[in-house]
């Protein structure tokens, strides 16, 4: 990057002289991809695992508050349940009152000035030494707390609470770090230079339960930034959240600069866009959910110092489209992939696949042969599980619905699974239903569970399929199509050019790894802020442009009224 004065000449960045110019090139920190590890039978990271997964069993941990540095409980009790038995109750855990939220407001604009101030350098460095801890010492105790709290399998617990949070940690700080660098044009008479500050106020960070490392994400990324954070964590993602952030305050993060405020969704959301210091929301959860702080922060915005940043996240109907030149043992094991790893709950998930009639007989088939291979059950016990339980029973009882409308609806046929069992954990098994109508709800609503739904269609009309995928619903978080032909594959990149934040060229639709394909999307999705890439900690400055003059300004007038 060009940094002050700076002009780029055959010998590489060279730079204008001035001894008053303060921004220095650093070199950047090089960072890589966390490694993923592979939990083989006998391998020292399986053994770790396995005894954190021991420690854990039949225990509760208590999860407190913690505002203003101090653990604080209220006589709100509530209890975290593990998806697969829950009869086990891994956390307890307390809400924030009104009057707590606000006090950890002010704790937290307390700190504020001298976290802004610190060096950005200095900032990183928590990160990326919170980043080692969770490579190394303490990988197996946030995967094991992130199994047994939100039922995921080994490989997706390491996928997301050791690799991507890693990921983000390291990334972010590097990404912090050359935007420090990325400075104006200086003159010889002046210097100019650009301060990231961080934004005026405090900034709620609302996390979801699907994902370890988007939590430690939403409040960490404006952290990094100079900010100070409230952040309120899944009522169901306690034990993994509480790991993250007593992680970030062993790494040297100052106790004010991220409160911990489990609390009632609505009531934080009241508390937080009444007070006139909210400056910024980091949210990833239900469309309903962040309209509804939007609304908020709308009717407020007469009393607030800043208009707010607000980012969100808000899931997806997710496609996967085979055309007839594809290969159908890649497509459908990518569907399979992309549809029921951790049950489905995941926002880029596969929800509806159109597949031509041509090759349907054969993706059929192929579908319900691996279906049945599919093994559903306890993953802390039996490593091999490919999904487990939904996370609790409100989503068991809203997928139980939509199964009860697939088997009742003459539109729908339900091909393979669909059984139900809460007696034990909260167990769904992955289903595959055909519909005849490609606008039947169970192809335009979001379900966020292990059901996947097929449209067979005449393949002389992929054009207008194309059209149809664009047009059946108001996400646009992720889709994939599954083709040989070039020509095919450019014209579904046209026409589905807005159907897709994140778009996938035979591949699955989940997956994205930070610095590689940056996550988000548009329409009712979110704002398509790009976390995992460089474009999104800007998002959590308010630059400030500054202009030094070394030379005394010796005339009001101009050189033309003389």
């Amino acid at each position: 990057m060009l940094g002050s004065g700076g002009k780029e000449g055959t010998e590489g960045l060279q730079r204008l002289s001035c001894p008053r110019r303060r921004w220095q090139h650093r070199p950047a920190i090089q960072v890589t991809n966390e490694p993923i590890l592979e939990f083989k039978p006998g391998s020292p990271e399986r053994a770790a695992l396995q005894k954190a997964l021991a420690d854990l069993k039949g225990k509760t941990e208590d999860i407190p508050c913690v505002i203003g540095g101090e653990e604080v409980w209220t006589p709100t009790v509530r209890y975290q349940l593990s998806p697969f038995n829950h009869a086990h109750k891994v956390a307890k855990y307390c809400y924030a009152s009104k009057e707590l939220i606000n006090k950890a407001i002010n704790a937290a604009l307390a700190a504020r000035k001298e976290w802004d101030l610190k060096p950005v350098q200095d900032r990183a460095q928590i990160f990326l030494k919170a980043a080692d801890m969770l490579s190394g010492p303490r990988r197996a105790e946030v995967l094991a707390k992130t199994m047994v709290g939100q039922g995921k399998t080994v490989i997706q617990a390491e996928i997301d609470a050791a690799a991507e949070l890693i990921d983000f940690f390291r990334f972010n700080a590097k990404y912090a770090l050359e935007l420090e660098q990325s400075q104006p044009l200086s003159v010889d008479i002046s210097t100019n230079s650009m301060v990231y500050r961080g934004l005026e106020g405090f900034v709620a960070a609302v996390s979801p339960f699907n994902f370890t490392a988007i939590g430690g994400n939403l409040a960490g990324a404006p952290a990094l930034m100079g900010n100070v954070v409230l952040w309120k964590p899944s009522d169901t993602a306690l034990l993994s959240s509480y790991a993250i952030y007593k992680i970030l305050l062993e790494a040297g993060l100052p106790p004010n600069v991220v409160q911990f405020v489990p609390s009632d969704g609505p009531e934080f959301g009241d508390t937080v866009t009444s007070s006139e210091h909210f400056c910024g929301l980091n949210f990833t959860g239900s469309v309903p959910t962040f309209k509804r702080l939007w609304k908020q922060v709308s009717e407020n915005l007469d009393r607030y110092r800043n208009f707010p940043r607000l980012a969100g996240e808000c899931g997806g109907k997710n496609f996967h489209v085979v055309h007839s030149s594809a290969d159908v043992g890649s497509a459908v094991n990518a569907t399979l992939r992309s549809a029921f790893e951790f049950g489905g709950q995941k926002c880029s998930a596969c929800s509806r696949l159109y597949a031509p009639a041509s090759l349907w007989p054969h993706i059929k088939e192929k579908l319900l042969e691996e279906h049945g291979k599919i093994k559903v059950g306890d993953p802390a016990q039996d490593f091999g599980t490919f999904f487990s339980a939904v996370i609790d029973d409100k989503s068991f009882a809203r997928i139980k619905k939509w199964l009860e409308h697939a088997r009742s609806s003459p539109n729908l046929t339900v091909l393979a699974g669909g059984g139900c069992d809460d007696s034990v954990g909260y167990f769904v098994e992955p289903c595959i239903v055909e519909s005849k109508d490609p606008q039947d709800p169970i192809m335009k609503e979001e379900i966020f569970g292990p059901i996947l739904t097929v449209f067979v269609y005449p393949e002389n009309r992929y054009r207008e399929v194309l059209e149809l995928i664009d047009t059946t619903t108001p996400y646009g978080l992720t889709g994939a199509v599954f083709a040989q032909e070039k020509k095919v594959i450019e014209e579904s990149r046209r026409l589905l050019r807005n159907a897709a934040g994140n778009f996938y060229i035979n591949d699955k639709s989940t997956g994205a790894v930070v610095a590689q394909q940056p996550f988000g999307g548009s329409r009712i999705s979110g704002t398509n802020d790009k976390p995992g890439g460089p474009h999104y900690i800007l998002r959590w400055t308010s630059p400030q442009a500054v202009k030094e003059t070394h030379v005394p300004l010796r005339d009001w007038r101009y050189a033309y009224m003389q």
